[in-house]
């Protein structure tokens, strides 16, 4: 078994069975199989995949909610974070969220391969999502190398649920995207935002940033991608 997974995990007072250790890592086969493909993923290396993938997914585990809950990841392109967290929380329902219909193929099958009866694809973007079932429905939604933070806010918050909170895995440029989101942040009725280092070996400055709902967002927002044309709320 994976001991930087178990530490990981032992941080929210979980203990991953030996099938879930199997399940990550067969994932990780999987992943990498796939990316010979298509492009998932610029770490092609186990090793580095053990770490940089399903390590830095699992790095999220304290900031959910116990017992069951719903988690929308946006963007979920190859599954990170989503299928690790999927694995780690079988109590999660756990919505993936990804526009490329190939990487949703994908995302689909490894759920299926896994038997992760938890997760559920949706192959549109995050703007039609945002405006769907599962606006205002999500306990947590998180991103992983999507866009930038004023971005992510539009796309996330709205899926949010009253206290739920969004959850952003960011690097060193957290210091120049966060002043630049904080208008859509209060546009969107996200709180403050919290900065979380996160220690994990062979990587710098990973965060997460952890913003609040603290209410319904405007109903025009998200945006449709056609009449934001690039433009993030300023």
């Amino acid at each position: 078994m994976n001991e930087l997974w178990n530490q990981l995990a032992s941080r929210a007072n979980l203990t991953l069975s030996p099938e879930q250790h199997q399940k990550l890592s067969t994932y990780i086969d999987l992943l990498l199989q796939a990316n010979l493909r298509m492009n998932l993923t610029r770490i092609d290396d186990r090793a580095s995949a053990e770490v940089s993938h399903v390590g830095d997914a699992l790095t999220l585990l304290p900031f959910l909610p116990a017992g069951p809950i719903q988690l929308a990841d946006v963007g979920s392109g190859g599954g990170v974070p989503g299928l690790p967290l999927a694995i780690a929380r079988p109590d999660a329902k756990v919505f993936l969220i990804e526009s490329t219909q190939k990487k949703a193929v994908f995302l689909r099958s490894t759920a299926k391969t896994l038997g992760l009866s938890n997760v559920h694809v949706i192959g549109e973007r995050a703007e039609s999502a945002g405006r769907g079932t599962l606006r205002d429905a999500c306990d947590i939604v998180t991103a992983r190398a999507v866009g930038t933070l004023d971005f992510l806010v539009e796309w996330c918050l709205p899926l949010v649920k009253n206290h739920g909170k969004f959850l952003a895995m960011k690097g060193a440029k957290i210091a120049e995207e966060l002043p630049e989101a904080e208008k859509a942040i209060k546009m969107l009725n996200g709180g403050q935002a919290i900065i979380h280092p996160v220690a994990l070996p062979g990587t710098e400055h990973h965060v997460i940033v952890e913003i609040p709902k603290l209410g319904r967002s405007p109903i025009q927002y998200p945006r449709d991608p056609t009449f934001a044309k690039g433009k993030p709320i300023r």
